[in-house]
């Protein structure tokens, strides 16, 4: 039960993504949902509310904000996190990204092969992140990590 089981992005008055951006999110919350680690660590000698658990994931303030709640709608903890960790892997995410886009448009799959390690490898350094700003809040596995990484992009992009 120590998982996601609905994930919501609140987006309202951000600009609308790229169709590649708005892939990327779709594709990351379709595979959050289908495999996920997401634990809440006890507190003060008491466990925490028994997942399943819903994420409602918004930039407000300036700030990454992760809203959970039961899957009944009860409010369980909202972690609001400083967005300047993440600016560097966030950057770099999207000039790799843009560069992945335009190379399997026109490059052949070697080349291809390289964009996509070298997008592979951001992608992990800012997992890395995530679960270092999560540490203490919540328990994640490093693929539920890349996952929600990738949406901090697309608010990012957007934001």
């Amino acid at each position: 039960m120590s998982r996601l089981a609905a994930i919501t992005i609140d987006d309202a008055g951000l600009p609308a993504p790229t169709p590649e951006m708005e892939q990327e999110r779709r594709v990351a919350v379709f595979d959050l949902l289908e495999d996920n680690r997401f634990a809440l660590p006890a507190r003060d000698g008491r466990a925490p509310p028994a997942g399943p658990y819903r994420l409602l994931l918004a930039l407000r303030e300036g700030r990454l904000v992760f809203d959970l709640a039961t899957e009944a709608g009860e409010a369980v903890a909202a972690f609001h996190l400083s967005l300047g960790p993440f600016r560097q892997a966030v950057k770099d995410y999207h000039q790799i990204c843009a560069s992945y886009f335009e190379a399997v448009r026109r490059l052949p799959p070697s080349q291809i092969e390289v964009i996509d390690m070298a997008r592979r490898g951001i992608h992990n350094e800012g997992a890395r992140v995530l679960i270092e700003r999560l540490a203490g809040k919540v328990e994640i596995d490093i693929d539920t990590a890349r996952r929600l990484f990738t949406l901090v992009c697309v608010l990012q992009d957007r934001g």
